[in-house]
């Protein structure tokens, strides 16, 4: 048996942290509290997706349609949160993807899942950087978006730039004004079909209204499994973060369990209630433009008589955004940092500061939001598109990754002797799990425009749809040439915590 303390030991060395180490020595710090590591999961997965979007959603695939798809979705996800789970638990680090796919598959394929993840994140901070000047159109509609996009790119740097601290303090309280909206929606929401508050119960009338509740039958649900799946991204953010966590091996395993049930039933909670409250064959649920004034949760509050429905949920989805970039600014830059450390990256990205920031990597990152922002102004805006379409797609990749390494893992744990009771955290019904959610997320991948596939758009919408496959590819087939590194043999993959 070891002690508390030998445990932390093993698990800060393995992750470039110790406690004999002092923090300036290129260290990351233990810094995330677990109610940090709850939120940092929630934030990253509660958003525009669920506030905007999910109105679409009703609208395409009708309530029943809608429900069916966030379930499958949530399933998928919850098997791809086991399985980052048990790895997490037994090897906390900041490398996390990069570091399981390197030491289980091959080192290309650590390369590519590690640079994947990077510019996922790192351009998503420039696409929200987009949203919140567009949110804040609706107060100040004369002030130019680069102001605002300039101004909260800054409060993004800065709030990472102090301490991992400061980072998952503000996180909590970004994500934790979602989840209380969302909550009171809920509550509101019951109210209403109860005809409680806001009038008469609708009873099933919206489900039971033209082709409801499945609406354009198995298509109208696979066009949703895209929307859904973009919804539960940053689920996985708890992987980066458990690198920074205090006492991983407890931490993370109840972050893992509890994390996914809530935002499970936000999701589908919202989507039951949207499906009972307002019928899809309401055009304002399409919602193109993103206005606030018809986002599905601002009908249902004005419905229920709450004064400045609009304004305030405008006002929710800003912290929304400024939780994904947040979030989005820090799992990038740890993700550059890891690389690193790998020497799959420069070795100025390396380093860290006195606080254990890891200051060059995030200055790069915050850079690459601002050039990514700043192509969304030139032009068409053709290679903003581009870059947004690679970015979404590329959250996919890092899930088969997961699915992957997981698998690739457990053989490897195995076949050097292990037992696997010994694991901190097991992952539900494996090997059907992972091999479950491969499937499913390359059925999503190949689906996403399922149109394009069978020629019945331009070509070019095939390269927009799928630019983000052969951008991993690159990075997986062109490490694989220049290093000729060979795949992981499971009796010889480096299973150590140190």
């Amino acid at each position: 048996m070891e002690s508390g303390d030998s445990k932390t030991r093993v698990n800060d060395a393995h992750l470039h942290i110790s406690p004999n180490v002092p923090p300036h020595d290129n260290e990351l710090k233990r810094g995330l509290k677990a109610r940090h590591l709850n939120m940092i999961a929630i934030g990253g997965a509660i958003g525009t997706g669920l506030f905007v979007a999910s109105g679409a959603s009703i609208h395409q695939a009708g309530p029943g349609g809608a429900l069916f798809a966030y379930a499958a979705i949530g399933f998928m996800v919850f098997l791809l949160m086991q399985s980052l789970g048990e790895m997490a638990t037994y090897m906390p680090v900041a490398g996390s993807f990069e570091t399981y796919g390197t030491r289980f598959v091959s080192p290309s394929f650590g390369f590519a899942m590690g640079w994947n993840y990077w510019y996922n994140w790192a351009i998503t901070v420039a696409a929200e950087l987009v949203a919140a000047a567009l949110v804040m159109k609706y107060w100040l509609p004369d002030v130019p978006s680069i102001v605002w996009s300039a101004i909260f790119l800054t409060i993004l740097f800065v709030l990472n730039a102090f301490s991992v601290g400061s980072f998952g303090e503000s996180e909590f309280w970004f994500a934790s004004i979602k989840v209380v909206t969302v909550v009171v929606f809920l509550a509101v929401g019951v109210l209403m079909i109860f005809g409680i508050m806001g009038g008469k119960s609708p009873g099933f009338v919206n489900w039971s209204t033209g082709d409801a509740p499945f609406v354009n039958g198995a298509l109208g649900i696979v066009n949703i499994f895209m929307i859904a799946g973009f919804s539960f991204q940053g689920t996985e953010m708890i992987g980066v973060a458990a690198g920074e966590a205090k006492d991983p091996e407890k931490n993370v395993p109840r972050a893992i369990r509890t994390v996914f049930i809530r935002i499970l039933l936000f999701y589908i909670g919202a989507i039951t209630v949207i499906g009972f409250l307002l019928p899809y064959t309401d055009d304002r649920l399409l919602n193109p433009n993103g206005d606030i004034a018809v986002a599905p949760f601002t009908l249902v509050f004005e419905n229920a008589g709450v004064l400045g429905a609009a304004a305030i949920m405008n006002a929710v989805i800003l912290t929304s955004v400024l939780s994904a970039g947040n979030s989005g600014m820090y799992v990038s830059t740890r993700m550059l940092y890891a690389l690193a450390r790998e020497g799959k990256a420069p070795k100025i990205f390396g380093t860290t500061n006195k606080r254990g920031v890891p200051m060059a990597a995030l200055l790069a990152t915050t850079a690459v939001g601002g050039l990514c922002f700043i192509t969304s102004l030139i032009g068409d805006g053709h290679a903003y598109t581009w870059m947004i379409n690679a970015s979404g797609l590329a959250g996919f990749i890092t899930w088969m990754g997961i699915a992957w390494c997981h698998y690739k893992f457990r053989k490897a744990y195995v076949a050097q002797g292990n037992k696997v009771s010994d694991l901190p955290y097991r992952a539900w019904w494996f090997p059907l799990g992972p091999l479950v959610a491969l499937a499913m997320c390359a059925f999503v991948i190949v689906g996403q425009n399922y149109e394009a596939l069978l020629g019945l758009t331009s070509p070019d919408a095939i390269l927009t749809a799928y630019i983000g496959l052969p951008l991993f590819l690159a990075l997986w087939v062109g490490h694989k040439l220049i290093t000729k590194a060979p795949k992981v043999d499971p009796k010889e993959a480096n299973l150590s915590r140190s």
